[in-house]
């Protein structure tokens, strides 16, 4: 019999697809349990209709998510510190600033985005990279300066 499973089956498959099983485990299992439905040919073309609506939002949400890179890319982020007389800094700059300022910009970034491998704990300018989706990165500068 063939079915297409409404969510993941372990051992079966993966939400969405569309497997031939023995006609007990379908009955007694799948359809029962509500795991999936039988595949007719409205259920088929539903699905494939269903997919290609799915794929076309994620295609414009990359675009989209390009389009704010492109736009961050390159732009500089002020921040100021406490230091000492000569120089040494009280304290550091952490992802958590950097977003706030990002705000005041327009950005709205989540903290978590801002890829800092150790707080920054200099005055002067760093590179600092923004992950905002899986292949789309943007590159901002932090200009640390003493108050």
């Amino acid at each position: 019999m063939k079915v297409i499973l409404k969510q993941d089956v372990k051992g079966t498959g993966k939400k969405g697809d569309i497997l031939e099983v023995s006609d007990g485990y379908a009955k007694n299992f799948l359809l029962k349990k509500g795991l999936a439905e039988q595949a007719s040919s409205v259920a088929v073309n539903s699905l494939k209709i269903q997919k290609e609506a799915e794929e076309h939002r994620r295609r414009e949400e990359i675009k989209a998510t390009r389009e704010l890179a492109q736009k961050m890319d390159k732009s500089t982020v002020t921040i100021s510190i406490r230091c000492g007389e000569n120089g040494k800094v009280f304290g550091s700059v952490t992802s958590k600033e950097i977003a706030g300022k990002l705000a005041e910009l327009g950005f709205d970034i989540d903290k978590k985005k801002i890829l800092l491998k150790d707080p920054i704990k200099t005055v002067g300018d760093t590179a600092v990279d923004v992950r905002l989706m899986e292949g789309v990165t943007a590159k901002i500068f932090v200009s640390v300066v003493p108050e």
